[in-house]
């Protein structure tokens, strides 16, 4: 279901994202892309934890029913899809210390878990990122021409 949300921007402050179906429900971001980003993952968790407490989730306002809201004043609606949570899995990986390092602080500077950001970059494989991971990887492959790669089977 998608929700209307509220964008808020005050002078010297991230980009606020409101709920008015779903009082509470807060998120930011420092660009108008990471607050959509931040939007829809903000919304799915919410209403996640609302259907885990047994609450029941609102019939989405439309912007007839809003129009005379005050949280509306100064702001732009959008509309949020809530996304359904998925079961999460476990995993390990093996990567270098270095690489670990490097993923770590990537993360903090994207304000990422580890996961979430590995997970997230592995998603966008066309982004300039994946290709600068790969050819970073052809190089170490070139620079240890006695080393063959072989598939494990795990």
């Amino acid at each position: 279901m998608e929700y209307i949300a509220y964008l808020h921007k005050d002078k010297n402050s991230d980009y606020g994202v409101s709920f008015p179906d779903f009082p509470g429900c807060i998120t930011a971001g420092s660009s108008l892309e990471e607050a959509r980003r931040m939007a829809t993952e903000a919304l799915s968790l919410h209403v996640a934890g609302m259907q885990e407490d047994g609450e029941p989730i609102p019939q989405p306002s439309t912007l007839d029913d809003l129009r005379t809201d005050p949280g509306m004043k100064d702001a732009v609606a959008f509309l949020v899809e809530a996304k359904e949570p998925g079961k999460t899995v476990r995993i390990n990986i093996t990567a270098r210390e270095s690489e670990i390092v490097e993923i770590d602080s990537r993360a903090r500077a994207a304000r990422l878990t580890r996961s979430a950001y590995m997970v997230r970059r592995a998603l966008q494989s066309g982004s300039p990122e994946a290709m600068e991971f790969r050819q970073g990887m052809r190089r170490r492959a070139a620079e240890a021409p006695g080393r063959v790669a072989r598939r494990t089977g795990r």
